[in-house]
């Protein structure tokens, strides 16, 4: 009898179960295509989007099947400039962290100037080096005699004595460049030997701080790759005439073809003056400098938030003359403001020995302003 009553109890659970299920589940079409009469629209579709414009009408695909420009032929500028290219090979002097001294190995580029024997290269190549060796593409090895070198412009010339070298490359006109111009550039690659690499100009008239804070003025840009050991090196265009001076790259993790020439247009002048006069002579105001920060502001109580310091004066220098002193804060040369040491240095080169310039400078809490005639900068220490 308890078995029946079980079994009427789960037979009137399970109906009523049922009859819920029934009452709370819609009807679902599990059919996976529409129905041929009716359109799909998303819930969101609201209404219907206006046109950006209606008259609008989408340009044709060009007929035009002519064959593309074809590409430079790189072959015959390289072969043309190759043999003109020279690597270069330094030993310094460096002192080790224990006070000793050992030779540190460095290799560079260059490039004949002159079929007597005159070699261009960087400044930072065969800097502080007691032997330089230059060898030419024949394998043939000669020790440099002569180095004229200018550190604020990275530039150098060398001379060998050499019979048959081979011809002095041509020079071009960098100021004729333009971006998108194919360049080649050619050098001792990581010291292992003359290569070449191709590229594009990528930008023109670029600055770029170098070493010992010297800054680097119109620059040439271009993807073409330039390693260490090109450094000195020529940076050719498609005529196989120079237009730069390989001399740095960017060497940072996630940027690539970043690398920069020296213009001819900068170079020119200075390797001739290396050359007829053995060292650079630049407008000269005489001074030691120092960017003016938030430190230099209170440590000397300056009445001014920047500027250039003055920190050192050449007893009879230019400056001197003009009475300005150290701890005066230059702010401004002939109507140009200045706020780095880079810039001050930069208008000041901008002008001609001889030239007079008006300098605003702040001494205390008052300003002042003062005629300055730019003097003839002194010739470096003999190599």
């Amino acid at each position: 009898m308890k078995n029946i009553q079980y079994v009427l109890i789960f037979s009137i659970l399970l109906s009523i179960l049922v009859f819920i299920s029934g009452c709370l589940l819609p009807g679902i079409d599990i059919s996976t295509q529409a129905p041929e009469d009716q359109t799909i629209v998303t819930a969101t579709s609201t209404q219907t989007p206006n046109p950006i414009n209606p008259t609008y009408s989408a340009p044709t695909i060009s007929a035009n099947q002519s064959a593309a420009a074809e590409l430079p032929d790189l072959v015959s500028v390289i072969a043309k400039v190759r043999p003109s290219v020279v690597a270069i090979n330094t030993k310094v002097p460096t002192m080790s962290i224990f006070g000793g001294t050992y030779t540190q190995e460095g290799a560079g580029s260059g490039w004949i100037m002159d079929s007597n024997g005159l070699i261009v290269t960087n400044n930072h190549v065969v800097e502080g080096a007691n032997s330089i060796s230059v060898t030419l593409e024949d394998g043939r090895n000669f020790s440099a005699d002569t180095v004229r070198t200018d550190s604020v412009s990275d530039l150098a010339v060398l001379q060998i004595k050499a019979d048959n070298l081979p011809s002095a490359l041509d020079v071009g006109d960098s100021s004729s460049m333009q971006v998108g111009d194919w360049v080649v550039a050619i050098g001792n690659s990581l010291g292992q030997g003359i290569s070449a690499t191709k590229g594009i100009v990528s930008a023109l008239g670029v600055s770029v701080s170098a070493d010992e804070g010297e800054t680097l003025y119109d620059l040439i840009q271009t993807d073409a790759a330039i390693n260490p050991g090109n450094s000195g090196g020529p940076l050719v265009n498609l005529n196989g005439e120079v237009i730069g001076i390989n001399s740095i790259k960017v060497a940072q993790v996630g940027v690539e073809g970043m690398g920069y020439a020296i213009s001819t247009k900068v170079a020119l002048p200075i390797i001739n003056e290396l050359i007829t006069k053995g060292y650079i002579t630049r407008p000269w105001l005489g001074v030691g400098l120092y960017t003016v920060n938030e430190t230099v502001v209170y440590r000397y109580k300056l009445a001014v938030d920047e500027g250039v310091l003055v920190t050192q004066i050449v007893s009879g220098a230019p400056a001197d003359a003009a009475g300005i002193k150290a701890g005066d804060v230059i702010t401004n040369i002939n109507g140009q403001k200045v706020t780095t040491v880079d810039e001050l240095v930069n208008v000041v080169r901008s002008y001609n020995v001889g030239q007079t310039v008006q300098i605003t400078y702040w001494r205390g809490s008052s300003q002042n302003t003062v005629d300055v005639i730019l003097g003839q900068s002194p010739p470096p220490s003999s190599p």
